[in-house]
């Protein structure tokens, strides 16, 4: 497949066309427009310092149905020990500095260079963008961000500071979107941690196919005005 290059015309080429390692496009910009119409048409923005603007669409895609995530019999001792307070969006901009740092699994995800970052906090600010954060006593240990639209979460990063600081904040959320009608989880690449989890693979049809569906949908109100959720 061609390797399609965006203009400043505000449009992607058909998921369906991209390359057999998911790549799409090239260039454009990070507008929260364009950002935002990405994520409509099953396309995401991933790329390091050093390279231009890259557009993904990976076949198979990777999402986690929030009735179906998994926790395991540790995970569940630790969070009966309420170890971790859970937030929403009460520390975005650090969340999303945190998950920038280096990682010791490079499996886990590339850095946000500083572009990525810039973008995300303005999503942030114009109300698409959340975090969720859990918290040890006063300090951030862990949490994850992405982006809401209809009834999908666009799973972006997570980073955890403390053992299963990560995956507390993931269990909060996955509870909590389906208390508000969420259809799934998009995690777009594939990694061990994930699936550990519960997250499981679909063929690119079918996730566009159910991310046209779930985008015009509109979950229970009151989603993301809770300051902080509980995670058992």
């Amino acid at each position: 497949m061609p390797l399609f290059r965006l203009s400043s015309r505000l449009e992607f080429p058909p998921a369906w066309l991209a390359r057999s390692d998911g790549l799409l496009c090239i260039g454009g910009d990070l507008s929260c427009e364009r950002i935002l119409l990405a994520y409509q048409n099953g396309i995401f923005p991933w790329f390091s310092d050093n390279e231009p603007i890259l557009w993904w669409s990976p076949d198979p895609r990777l999402v986690l149905y929030p009735s179906e995530i998994r926790i395991s019999k540790s995970l569940r001792k630790t969070l009966k020990k309420n170890r971790f307070r859970i937030t929403i969006s009460q520390a975005f901009e650090q969340t999303i500095s945190a998950c920038s740092q280096p990682r010791k699994d490079p499996n886990e995800g590339t850095w946000l260079v500083e572009e990525m970052k810039d973008a995300y906090i303005e999503l942030h600010y114009q109300g698409h963008a959340h975090s969720v954060e859990a918290w040890h006593q006063d300090r951030l240990v862990g949490g994850l961000y992405g982006v809401a639209m209809g009834c999908v979460f666009f799973g972006e990063s997570m980073f955890s500071l403390e053992s299963d600081a990560s995956k507390a904040a993931l269990v909060a959320l996955a509870r909590h979107l389906y208390t508000h009608g969420f259809d799934f989880i998009d995690c777009q690449v594939t990694t061990d941690h994930l699936c550990r989890m519960g997250a499981v693979e679909i063929p690119r049809n079918r996730f566009l196919d159910l991310l046209g569906r779930s985008i015009i949908r509109q979950p229970v109100s009151g989603v993301w005005e809770r300051p902080s959720i509980r995670v058992m």
